[in-house]
């Protein structure tokens, strides 16, 4: 066995990965392919490059990635621990200094005696060697080339076409019914209906929402195989009732004109999907536009519908709750894994350093307990499911027979229960 563990990519996940496996006395080969080659988002020769926002979401232990970022700081996160330091006023997020947030983590890679870093494009995965890859969403074309011998065409998504998520809890089930269309099934579908003057209301403000800006690199060509539903709406006012609204199959449903389907989106059944409902319109117009269906008037979105440049593996198909493709030594951390966003990127980054150490010392695996947002982000990655997506940190991925007064008090038990796992974890 080599002496080393490779790490290809220098964004969030592979520099986590990195210091987590150097800080524990083993050498790094550190592949990054900048600045001899740049991807189309990513512009400045630092490692850790922010290329979209530079919030790290909420700080507050009753949201979801505000906890992830607590149980990352009790477990010595590189790149949480930086952006602490360079954090810049945002309300009860965690805001960052782009610029000195990538200065500062290239500095701390670059010192550290076990890292070293190799400027150039990994054409080819190391044979029978420790490797981690993370190269996050926009991986380059001769490295997802190898992505694809080592996992199959098949199981290589290159756009992340999504519907938005929502918690079971929040949908309004006296202004639902569960059945699946024709009588098909066990009724797993959870349909909302709307007259003919909601669907019409609904139609004028779906056709005129504002849209998200597409990247030069994102247009031509890329929503062919999955319409936006803005998109396909313009088409005419009947199109989607002729199409994935169409109020047919569910027998007599009387002055019922449209109908939503929502379809369970984790094994628990905590989370649903809008069926047909990828779309590229703005987050909040997202919330605003489709809180206007009446079942989810006050629906709670743990994902928002996304369509943009995005490689990521099947991970379910492929990993197991260690980022570790089944079977080799490789591992996969950050988007391309199938987690979305940047403080779940640093998580998988983490885990997959933290196992790829104790492969190397020939350990056993080190699996969290689901009962941490970083253990269900892995536990979600690696479940299998009828249409994997990306996934962020929601607490939509917990479960509990457990009665709460409140959301806040429910939230106030995740947290405390999460945080005193980890600290078990750390004594």
């Amino acid at each position: 066995m080599k002496d080393y563990i490779n790490v290809i990519g220098g964004g969030l996940a592979g520099c986590e990965a990195a210091y987590q496996i150097a800080k524990r006395g083993i050498k790094v080969k550190l592949y990054e392919m900048k600045p001899l080659k740049f991807s189309p988002a990513h512009t400045n020769e630092n490692l850790a490059e922010i290329v979209c926002s530079n919030s790290f979401k909420s700080n507050l232990l009753t949201n979801a990635c505000g906890l992830l970022k607590e149980e990352l700081r009790l477990l010595d996160s590189l790149l949480i621990k930086t952006a602490d330091i360079v954090k810049v006023p945002a309300g009860q997020a965690l805001a960052v200094d782009r610029d000195e947030f990538a200065k500062l983590v290239t500095q701390a890679i670059e010192n550290n005696p076990n890292i070293e870093i190799i400027k150039e494009e990994v054409e080819k995965i190391p044979e029978n060697e420790i490797t981690i890859i993370a190269t996050g969403p926009l991986t380059s074309e001769k490295l997802s080339q190898e992505i694809i011998k080592l996992t199959g065409s098949e199981k290589l998504f290159f756009y992340d076409a999504q519907a938005p998520i929502v918690t079971k809890e929040s949908i309004d089930m006296e202004k639902a019914f569960t059945a699946d269309r024709y009588g098909k099934g066990e009724s797993d579908y959870i349909n909302c209906p709307m007259t003919k003057d909601e669907y019409e209301a609904f139609y004028k403000e779906l056709i005129n929402a504002e849209k998200v800006e597409l990247h030069d690199f994102e247009k031509g060509g890329l929503f062919e195989g999955c319409m936006p539903i803005e998109e396909m709406a313009r088409r005419g006012s009947q199109t989607l009732t002729y199409g994935p609204l169409k109020p047919v199959g569910f027998g007599k449903l009387g002055d019922v004109y449209a109908v939503v389907q929502l379809r369970q989106d984790n094994f628990e059944g905590s989370l649903y999907n809008l069926v047909g409902f990828q779309t590229n319109l703005k987050f909040g117009e997202q919330k605003r536009v489709f809180s206007m269906i009446p079942a989810l008037h006050d629906a709670e979105f743990v994902k928002y519908g996304v369509m943009h440049r995005n490689t990521f593996i099947n991970s379910p198909e492929l990993l197991d709750e260690t980022y570790n493709l089944k079977g080799t030594k490789i591992f996969f951390a950050g988007q391309i894994s199938g987690v979305e966003g940047y403080v779940e990127s640093i998580a998988s980054g983490l885990v997959a350093a933290l196992n790829a150490v104790a492969m190397f010392e020939e350990k056993e695996k080190i699996i969290f307990d689901d009962k941490t947002i970083i253990g269900a982000l892995a536990k979600y990655i690696s479940t299998k499911q009828e249409d994997f997506q990306p996934m962020n940190a929601n607490f939509g991925l917990f479960n509990t027979d457990k009665k709460f007064k409140s959301k806040q008090e429910k939230y106030e038990f995740y947290a405390e229960r999460s945080i005193n796992i980890i600290k078990s974890i750390l004594q």
